[in-house]
C-alpha cells in the first residue's frame, strides 16, 4: 500500500508527481540559507548565464506540461489495451528493483547517444540544445529548461522508453520518476556537498556535469547516473574536485590535452 491509495490513481500519481516532486525538490535548494562555501563557481560566474529567471519558469513549465500529456496518453493506452476484469499487479519487491536497473541503463543511453547527437549537429545544437546551454553555470530549478522539442526527444520520450522496455507499472514509475528528477536536480545544483551521500553513489553528479556545462561542452554528456558511455568512446573527462581560495569548490579536468582544448 502507498500513501495515495485510496485518493488518487496509480496513474494519476504518475503524472501529477514528477511537478510536484520537481518544484519541491528545487525549491528546497533555493530555500536553503546562502552555501557559497559549498558553490561550484563564486557568484561572478553565475552572472555568465544570459537567460532571465522567468524565462526559465516558463520554459520548464512548457516542458513540464508535454510530459504530463504524454504520461496520460501513455497511460491510457495501457489500460485501454487491459481487460476491464483485469488488474494490473504489483511486482515483488526484487523484480521492482530489476525494474529500476534496466529503467536506468535505458535512460542513461537515451540521454548519453541523444545528448551527444545534440552537440555533434550543428544545426540542432544552435537552434535547440544551445538553449539549455544559456546556463552556463547550472542552478536547481534550471535543470529541465530546454527547448521543448528536446524536452519531448529526450526526456519524455526517453522516460516513455525506460518504462516500456523495463516493463514496469505506472505505481513503479511514480518512484522511479520521482528519483530521476532528483538526480538530474542534484547533477545541476551548482553545489559540491561533501557529506551528501548520493552525490557520491553515482560517478554522474554536479562536478561532472560541471565539466560539461562550464567549457567542456565536448564531454562528459552522461547523465543522470552512470558514465560508462563516456568512457567507452572517448568523451570521458577526469576532474577533481578541490576548494577555492576564499570558499567554495573548483571543478579542475585532469586530462591535460582534453583540458588545453577546453581552454582553446
Amino acid at each position: 500500500m502507498v500513501f495515495w491509495e485510496g485518493y488518487l490513481s496509480d496513474e494519476t500519481m504518475g503524472i501529477i508527481s514528477p511537478v510536484v516532486v520537481y518544484w519541491l525538490y528545487a525549491g528546497f535548494y533555493h530555500i536553503l540559507p546562502p552555501l557559497d562555501n559549498y558553490r561550484l563557481h563564486t557568484r561572478k560566474e553565475e552572472a555568465k548565464n544570459v537567460v532571465p529567471i522567468p524565462t526559465v519558469i516558463k520554459g520548464v513549465l512548457l516542458q513540464q506540461s508535454i510530459q504530463a500529456t504524454v504520461a496520460y496518453l501513455l497511460f491510457w493506452v495501457n489500460n485501454s489495451m487491459l481487460r476491464s476484469s483485469e488488474v494490473e499487479v504489483q511486482p515483488s519487491f526484487p523484480i521492482q528493483l530489476l525494474q529500476f536497473i534496466v529503467a536506468m541503463l535505458v535512460t542513461d543511453a537515451w540521454q548519453y547517444f541523444g545528448h551527444r547527437y545534440l552537440h555533434q549537429n550543428k544545426f540542432l545544437y544552435k537552434h535547440i540544445h544551445s538553449l539549455h546551454h544559456k546556463m552556463v553555470v547550472p542552478y536547481a530549478f534550471g535543470t529541465f529548461y530546454n527547448h521543448p522539442l528536446e524536452g519531448l526527444f529526450l526526456d519524455t520520450f526517453g522516460g516513455v522508453a525506460s518504462m516500456l522496455i523495463s516493463g514496469m507499472t505506472a505505481r513503479t514509475s511514480v518512484f522511479f520518476f520521482s528519483f530521476s528528477i532528483i538526480k538530474a536536480i542534484d547533477d545541476h545544483s551548482g553545489l559540491w556537498l561533501p557529506g551528501y551521500n548520493l552525490f557520491h553513489l553515482f560517478p554522474s553528479n554536479p562536478a561532472y556535469h560541471d565539466i560539461h556545462h562550464y567549457g567542456g561542452i565536448k564531454y562528459n554528456y552522461a547523465q543522470p547516473f552512470f558514465t560508462f558511455w563516456d568512457k567507452l568512446y572517448g568523451t570521458h573527462m577526469p576532474y577533481t574536485v578541490v576548494k577555492r581560495p576564499g570558499g567554495g569548490f573548483e571543478v579542475r579536468p585532469l586530462n591535460h590535452n582534453k583540458a588545453s582544448a577546453i581552454s582553446g
